[in-house]
């Protein structure tokens, strides 16, 4: 490779002046902004960020919901908020490789605190709402940015996860608007958004053009809430919804009828993308904080750090951390040239974009695993940094499609390209 080709290479993985001066405004946000509204939530007796307590039906204890509001809220004036989102909506216009430093920068600095809340993700804009129609964009789509609202993507179902054709929600033309009939489960942010994004079938039968998207407001009769579903992370924000005769008008379609698939499709690989930011941020933290354990926990007099065992298992957690993060900066570099959310994709982006979330998936459960072995029992303990972030570990191979369906789209692009490398 010629100097001035590996040159430009090293420059497109490095933050650019604009991710810098978001990162720095960040830093100023956790400390002036976040730190005091942390303070404030630890009086109140309702658990902390990581670990709410939880009401009567299973929900996020309000208080700590409206802790994170105010984050949202407040990044949502400074412009910190979506800087995913295409400048001409309100947000930053940033590229996936710039999203990479910006998450990992927020995940390092905020570990499990509210910091996370100040960046939009599941509940917050996301690439199929740069779809909407004028109107939807009036009501919905810049008051996300702002931090106003909250969202949810309904798209799994009691019966149906990665298959997204073989869904039972369904949507009937009226006219003009559309009603809209069935049942989603597993949903995130399910106890109180504004609105939902939700995928129905609209035409049975025609394979990727059978399903639409729309935008359903809280606040339409038919919509309910039927229930909280407790995970493995035990966050009080997933449940189930329920849709019966939902009256949905025209101006609430996302994109066109029969857009849902792709629509939906890139929600899902904004996800997978987030988590090459994401593991490595939590990845930096739990090796630095593997590190200064290790050096202050001694074991016959002598610290942790002067075993060569656990100079290993650090050593393991450095690997891992390196090399997820190289691959999701190289990912998403590619990404960046094809475009990551593009409609129709490019044929190439469903590799990339499953290597980037299982690698850095992978990846993170390692760390996570060996940085609970670091700490010992003290690992083990509910409500540690160690312990809760290895069930999240555990988790994220699940959602936005399962590690065994990123191996699928890996596989099934190398065979039918025939490719070797």
């Amino acid at each position: 490779m010629a100097e001035g080709t590996a040159t430009t290479t090293q420059q497109a993985l490095e933050p650019s002046a604009r991710v810098r001066d978001y990162t720095d405004r960040f830093a100023r946000f956790l400390a002036d902004d976040v730190a005091p509204i942390e303070q404030e939530l630890a009086k109140q007796g309702a658990g902390t960020p990581d670990n709410p307590a939880l009401d009567s039906e299973g929900r996020m204890h309000p208080a700590v919901w409206e802790a994170r509001r105010q984050v949202q809220r407040r990044a949502g004036k400074l412009g910190l908020h979506c800087p995913h989102i295409q400048e001409r909506f309100g947000g930053g216009g940033f590229g996936r490789v710039e999203m990479h430093h910006v998450e990992e920068f927020i995940y390092r600095h905020s570990g499990l605190g509210l910091g996370l809340a100040a960046l939009a993700w599941t509940e917050g804009a996301s690439p199929p709402f740069e779809h909407v129609s004028d109107a939807a964009r009036e009501k919905y789509l810049l008051p996300l940015v702002r931090g106003e609202i909250t969202t949810a993507f309904a798209n799994t179902e009691p019966n149906v996860g990665s298959d997204v054709l073989g869904m039972e929600t369904y949507a009937t033309r009226d006219g003009n608007d559309w009603i809209l009939n069935g049942r989603k489960a597993w949903i995130t942010n399910a106890h109180f958004a504004d609105v939902y994004q939700v995928v129905a079938v609209t035409d049975p039968g025609k394979g990727t053009r059978s399903l639409s998207m729309f935008l359903v407001d809280a606040k339409m009769p038919g919509f309910s809430r039927i229930g909280d579903q407790p995970t493995l992370i035990n966050d009080g924000l997933t449940g189930r919804l329920q849709f019966e005769n939902v009256r949905i008008p025209a101006e609430n379609i996302v994109g066109q009828i029969g857009d849902g698939f792709a629509l939906a499709m890139s929600w899902i690989n904004w996800r997978r993308l987030c988590r090459g930011g994401m593991c490595a941020g939590w990845g930096e933290w739990l090796v630095e904080r593997a590190i200064i354990y290790a050096h202050e926990r001694k074991s016959g007099g002598k610290p942790l750090a002067q075993l060569q065992a656990v100079q290993h298992l650090i050593a393991r957690m450095d690997a891992d951390v390196y090399q997820a993060r190289a691959a999701s900066l190289v990912g998403q570099a590619r990404l960046d040239q094809i475009g990551a959310f593009s409609i129709p994709l490019d044929r190439e982006a469903p590799r990339l974009v499953s290597l980037v979330k299982v690698t850095s998936d992978e990846a993170f459960y390692r760390v996570a695993d060996n940085a609970v072995q670091v700490h010992g029992a003290n690992g083990m303990l509910r409500g540690t940094p160690e312990e809760k972030l290895f069930r999240v570990a555990r988790n994220l191979r699940i959602p936005a499609g399962a590690t065994e369906i990123q191996l699928n789209a890996v596989s099934r692009t190398l065979l039918k390209e025939g490719k070797t490398a």
